[in-house]
């Protein structure tokens, strides 16, 4: 078995590029994943990578061996996956990715249930806006909003995710309420936006008489956090575009309403993606019938609890 740790180590080295990001991630000291990798390399008799002290980079030989270590491992995970489907008896960890809002009301709470009905099984989820990947940051499962960019990976869609534009009655009060996405960019009225590196959405996508136009929205204020856009809208400092299940409670306590309702935002897709590989373990199959199942019906709810304006 540590061999296997030592081939783990080095395909998280290579794939992060740095020792001290692979030991992070696999929960172990910069000195134990420095130790695996030099105990591989005296096995091998090869030198893996060239390290200085500023930069690591992967040899010829360390190019070749990933190849193979991949392989293996994946071989590994098969054969533990096919063993724990006779058993019945899934164990291991699973690393899963969510947006902020997704995980933290949806998947988040849900968490503790399936452990409990899985005590075998360990749950890592990392909360993100921004873009995740797969493969490089080691995860098993991404559940996003929108359109995935990577079309070799997997997508088990869960629901459509209706999305408003709201602002506080404090806001309307002081600048008056938008009447449709023309307005919104005439008007110059305070947009809320979500950046993040690489986001893709810098206009907002409205529904309109003629079809899914973009408007060039501007504001002075951005986040990578959906959730602070929320407590700024809530405040009174702008418009925010944001899915009606996080905003639902809100709306229907009236400290947000809808605004530019002529042109509401286009619905987006959620769903779960993951690799065809990861697709075969039985633990990441039980994980997503159980989120998706429960995800959906949550969002429906939320989203039917909403009367918004057509």
């Amino acid at each position: 078995m540590s061999y296997l740790d030592n081939i783990r180590t080095f395909v998280r080295v290579y794939e992060l590029g740095s020792m001290s990001a692979a030991g992070r991630d696999l929960r172990i000291s910069p000195a134990v994943t420095s130790s695996r990798i030099s105990s591989l390399e005296e096995h091998l008799n090869v030198r893996l990578f060239q390290r200085t002290t500023r930069s690591l980079t992967a040899t010829e030989q360390g190019r070749a061996f990933y190849t193979g270590a991949v392989a293996v491992l994946e071989a590994v995970d098969t054969a533990e996956g096919q063993v724990a489907g006779i058993t019945d008896n899934p164990k291991g960890s699973l690393y899963v990715a969510a947006p902020l809002g997704v995980g933290r009301r949806l998947i988040a709470p849900l968490v503790p249930n399936f452990v409990r009905d899985y005590p075998l099984i360990d749950i890592r989820l990392r909360l993100t806006d921004r873009t995740v990947d797969l493969t490089t940051e080691g995860l098993d499962i991404s559940f996003f909003l929108g359109e995935p960019a990577d079309s070799n990976l997997r997508i088990k869609p869960i629901v459509h995710c209706d999305r408003v534009l709201v602002a506080a009655p404090k806001y309307i009060a002081q600048r008056g309420n938008p009447v449709d996405g023309a307005a919104l960019v005439k008007d110059a009225h305070n947009c809320l936006n979500l950046r993040y590196p690489g986001a893709p959405e810098f206009q907002w996508r409205l529904q309109t008489s003629d079809g899914p136009q973009r408007f060039r929205v501007a504001g002075r204020y951005e986040c990578d956090d959906g959730d602070v856009l929320t407590e700024w809208a809530l405040a009174g400092e702008g418009i925010a575009l944001k899915p009606v299940f996080e905003v639902a409670g809100h709306l229907n306590a009236g400290r947000l309403v809808p605004v530019a309702t002529k042109n509401p935002p286009m619905p987006i897709q959620m769903a779960c993606l993951y690799t065809h590989r990861r697709r075969q373990d039985p633990k990441t199959r039980l994980f997503m019938e159980y989120m998706t199942t429960r995800i959906g019906a949550s969002m429906n709810a939320a989203q039917q609890s909403v009367q918004l304006p057509r």
